[in-house]
Formats: C-alpha cells, structure tokens, sequence
C-alpha cells in the first residue's frame, strides 16, 4: 500500500471508500515483492500493480467486489506452477498472496496518516490486521520511528506487541508478515499483521563534478535515490550543471563526508561513488568510507592507478578486509565508452552489490532471476543527535 502512497493519500483527501490488494508474500518467480499494491476506487480507476500484469484482472474484480460490500478484508492466493503458468496467463509462474481491504478514510484514519507518513518521506511502518478474528481483521496500527504508535488492534497488550514487532520491522526497513498471540502473548489463538515500512529514499553521494557525475545523477535518480553530488571546486559544482540532483554541494569531499556522517544522515543503504581522479581528494575520502558501513563504495580509476591508490590507503592503517569493500575500477564490465553508458555499469553494479546478484548474463547461467530480499538496514551512521 505505501508504495504507491502519493496517489493513495490524494484518494484519501476525497473521503470516499477504495480498495487496496496488497502483496502479502511471495514465492517462485513472482515478480513483485510484498507491499506491491493495486487500488481501485468507486468509479472503477486504478493504480499501481501486484504483479506486473499477469492476475491484474483477477484482483481488480476482487477490488471491486469488496468495494461493493463484501468482506472487508479478503487472503486470496493465485499461483501456479512454472510449467502451467503460460496456459493459465500467469507468465511468470510462482505464487503470489494477496490481501484486499476497502479502506474507509474516516474510519482508518490511522491508515491515511501511514500514507501522509509516506509520502513526506517520514520514517514509519503500518501493521495491518489480515488473518485472525473476523472482527479484528482491517485494524490497523501506525508506528512511528520516535517510538510512537498511533491506532489500535483492539487491545492495549495486543497493541504494546504488535508496535514492538513492527518497530523491529521498521528498523530493518522490511515489509512482510509477522504472528503474535491475539491476546498480546506469543502464544494462544493466533493473529497474522501484515507489517509495510516506508523509509526514505537511499542516497546516493557523487564525489566530482565531471561530465561522468551528470549522467550518473540521472540513473541514481531513475534507481530512486536521493542523489548528492559534491566536490570543492566551485566553477564546476553547480546547479546548472546538475539540475536534476537533490543536493549540489562544494566542499572538500571528506569533510562533507564527516559532517553527513556526524550529523547521522547516512545509513546502510548509503552508495558512495568517488568520480574526482585526483588524489588529494580520492585518498582522505576512501579511507574514511571504507572504514563506514555503507551499502556500496566505488571510485573510478585506471587498473594501474587503483593498485596504487590501495597501496596508500594500506599506509592510512586500513585493513585488507576494509580494502575488499572497495569497487575499483568502479561500474560492471559492460564496454561502456559515454558517460551514460557508464553510469549504466555503475548503476548496475550498486543495484547488484544491494541485491547480492553477480552481474553476469542470465542467459545460460543457473542463478535465480529473483532473489530473497537482504533487508536494508536504515539504522543511521553517527550520532542523529549532532
């Protein structure tokens, strides 16, 4: 639901009812992941996708059957097996498990303040009530990073568990289903919550304001990070020259580092790419990244100067362990000559870093096409406080 949060929230603000199937779980080759959604509103529009068009249809009718006074809440599974899938119009083949709920904006106001949380880019998760009592299903709770939880599953111990758990999920960045007791405890009738976690976007810093930072600030973006270009020489870092970033910045790049770092804005799904070419900015910025938790480093570079850059981050006290985490020459052997095509290879190897894939051609090779998400951990780096 929150991933199409934005157009959910503008729904909301007309006070009239609409449905929302939601990707519970996923297994196979289903192409979409929990929290993928499809909402349809009284007069029949929709939005968004469950699983990149292969039961659309199906769950649009599930949509409009709910919205037409069914249940309030409906588990449905589709899915088949790969062989059969194509017969059958499910293309990918897997299984897919979808809830529908009709949400009411002035009965669940707590679900539209998970939207509004969404979309302002508010660290929060909502946890959803989809198996158990019938006249528990549809409650809703909304927890907030500050340890706050607004909405009610119907019980005070029931409530103090399930913000508990969802805070877990939170932290992780994760969406998915977690169980507890109906009466709070982790034993007795249980009850399954459909926990979905929105977080802000992943940044994505760009260190060099060349012709190669341009394009790669276009694919970041694409990719849906919140993209920063910085580098101390004020005549080529500027918005003209980067109007589609989020941040233009000139500093010397490890001070900007340290400050971002000091004041906790970055996290574990952070990407680091060093563009600068030019050692007194390269070195005394690698060597604090490397040391740093970040999702992904890379720094560009010839093959003969990357082994001389390590042999001086080696005197600077790093670890060859810390040097492992270093992706140079930075991008993916893709024979990119333009700045876009290698922004490509570079994107492409963050994406592949992130999702522990290998970067190799799918044709022919025996690795899964979807894999288990790693959960992202959106924990801040440093002290938030500062």
């Amino acid at each position: 639901m929150l991933d199409i949060a934005e157009e959910l929230y503008r729904w909301s603000g007309r006070g009239l009812p609409f449905a929302v199937a939601t990707v519970v779980a996923t297994g196979g080759s289903a192409p979409r992941q929990p929290g993928a959604a499809l909402a349809v509103d009284g007069e029949g529009n929709a939005l968004g996708s469950v699983s990149g068009g292969c039961v659309e249809g199906a769950v649009y009718e599930r949509c409009q059957e709910v919205l037409a006074g069914g249940p309030e809440v409906v588990l449905e599974r589709y899915g088949y097996s790969d062989q059969d899938a194509f017969a059958i119009g499910l293309t990918c083949g897997g299984d897919i498990d979808i809830v529908v709920q009709r949400i009411d904006p002035g009965a669940r106001p707590e679900l539209v303040r998970a939207l509004a949380a969404a979309v302002s880019g508010e660290a929060a998760a909502v946890a959803r009530i989809i198996e158990g009592p019938a006249e528990l299903l549809g409650r809703a709770l909304l927890v907030r990073a500050d340890a706050g939880h607004e909405g009610s599953l119907g019980d005070g111990e029931r409530d103090c568990t399930a913000a508990g758990e969802t805070r877990a999920m939170l932290a992780a960045g994760r969406t998915g289903t977690v169980e507890i007791g109906a009466d709070g405890s982790r034993c007795g009738e249980p009850i399954t919550l459909l926990v979905e976690s929105s977080v802000p976007p992943p940044r994505l810093l760009v260190f060099g304001a060349i012709d190669f930072a341009a394009a790669l600030v276009r694919a970041g973006k694409f990719l849906g990070f919140r993209v920063t270009v910085c580098d101390a020489r004020p005549v080529f870092t500027t918005r003209q020259r980067f109007p589609e970033a989020d941040e233009v910045v000139v500093d010397w790049p490890h001070r900007y580092l340290d400050a971002e770092t000091d004041a906790g804005r970055l996290d574990g799904r952070t990407a680091v790419c060093v563009l600068t070419h030019d050692a007194k900015f390269d070195l005394p910025l690698l060597e604090r990244a490397l040391r740093l938790p970040l999702c992904y480093v890379g720094a560009m570079g010839s093959r003969r100067t990357h082994l001389e850059r390590l042999d001086r981050l080696r005197e600077t006290g790093l670890t060859e362990l810390d040097l492992s985490r270093l992706h140079s020459p930075i991008g993916l052997d893709l024979g990119a000559r333009t700045p876009e095509e290698t922004a490509l290879s570079i994107a492409a190897e963050i994406v592949a870093t992130r999702h522990g894939g290998t970067g190799v051609s799918l044709t022919g090779a025996h690795t899964p096409i979807h894999r288990d998400e790693k959960p992202p951990i959106p924990r801040r780096i440093g002290n938030p406080a500062a």
